[in-house]
């Protein structure tokens, strides 16, 4: 039998080495590379979509069905999951009657939970949900007249002031509806995407949230009005604001603080109205906590759902948070506890 002499064996050892050396690296190079691409930009509650939109090569106008395919599945896929309740130290809410809670998105761990199943009225959180199907299922540039139904709903309701034969396209109500929380902006949307029919709307705003997992829901109108078989929970409003956070045009929208809506009337003349945002954080009427950005957010107002409003953020150091508080008895509480609750994302 032929032997190997110990020079070639040195020299086959020392190749084998330099080799497994050459794997090793590469190893931890692509395992580096993926993990720094990801914890760089997960804190961008839409970097996901970015991606899957500039791998599928439709850009800036990716369409909904683009935007909701297997990279936009990562955000959802790291849910949070709680017990009802979940202390915060000796932290407490200020009214018995508050629920909510605060999720940190990267680590998917509950930092506080009161009451989360609670079924609770949304008010104008509902919002969310009609902001989801709007683009999910509609034109943005599409045209939409005004309609009596859609302006005609009371006094004490949130209206853009548009008046019936008012014109603006369907990107528009979409903004005066996250911005200013306009109402008669969400029933021309439901009617619009519901081909002609608010109620088929409604039905598909059940549909989603039964795939959203949100048991503890049900929607009776597409702007939270009160009616008693119109409900969620705490932990519903993370499940819908989680989904929400997939669309750019969404979070895009959610974070200005003014909205000037520019319509045509029946006769051919521009009308325009200037609508402030219905977050004190965003309109500058209170100070958000240091270190904290709002990157999406709905508040919700009614004297039976109180004082509500969902929020996702990061903290300094670029972490996602989600935090809720709803059934507030008045803002000034909704906002000192809510600054509770964003202090914490720092601490």
């Amino acid at each position: 039998m032929r032997t190997i002499s110990k020079k070639r064996q040195k020299r086959l050892i020392r190749n084998l080495l330099i080799a497994m050396v050459c794997i090793i690296a590469v190893l931890v190079g692509v395992i580096g590379y993926v993990y720094f691409r990801n914890k760089g930009n997960a804190y961008d509650l839409s970097y996901a979509y970015r991606i899957s939109s500039s791998l599928t090569g439709s850009g800036a106008s990716a369409s909904a069905a683009d935007q909701s395919g297997s990279f936009a599945d990562g955000f959802a896929k790291k849910l949070c999951v709680s017990d009802a309740d979940v202390d915060l130290g000796n932290i407490q809410l200020q009214s018995s009657k508050e629920r909510g809670l605060l999720f940190d998105l990267d680590s998917g761990e509950a930092k506080f939970a009161r009451g989360v199943y609670d079924r609770l009225y949304p008010a104008s959180i509902t919002k969310i949900m009609t902001a989801i199907l709007c683009v999910k299922n509609g034109n943005l540039d599409q045209e939409v007249t005004m309609t009596d139904a859609d302006v005609n709903l009371g006094s004490d309701s949130q209206l853009s002031g548009m008046a019936a034969g008012d014109t603006a396209t369907l990107r528009q109500l979409f903004s005066a509806l996250l911005v200013y929380s306009a109402n008669d902006c969400a029933m021309a949307i439901a009617r619009t995407i519901g081909d002609g029919s608010v109620d088929k709307f409604v039905d598909m705003m059940n549909e989603e949230a039964k795939s959203l997992g949100m048991t503890g829901t049900h929607f009776m109108n597409p702007h939270g009005l009160p009616d008693d078989n119109h409900y969620t929970t705490p932990y519903d409003v993370y499940l819908m604001l989680n989904e929400a956070a997939k669309y750019s045009e969404i979070t895009d929208v959610m974070k200005n603080s003014i909205y000037k809506l520019t319509v045509t009337d029946q006769t051919g003349a521009s009308k325009a109205f200037n609508l402030d945002a219905t977050d004190k954080y965003l309109s500058g009427d209170h100070v958000l906590p240091d270190g904290v950005t709002i990157m999406a957010g709905k508040t919700g107002t009614t004297d039976a759902a109180g004082n509500c409003l969902a929020l996702a953020v990061q903290n300094r150091y670029g972490i996602p948070y989600i935090a809720i508080i709803m059934n507030a008895p008045n803002k000034q509480i909704l906002y000192a506890d809510m600054d509770t609750l964003l202090t914490q994302t720092n601490a």
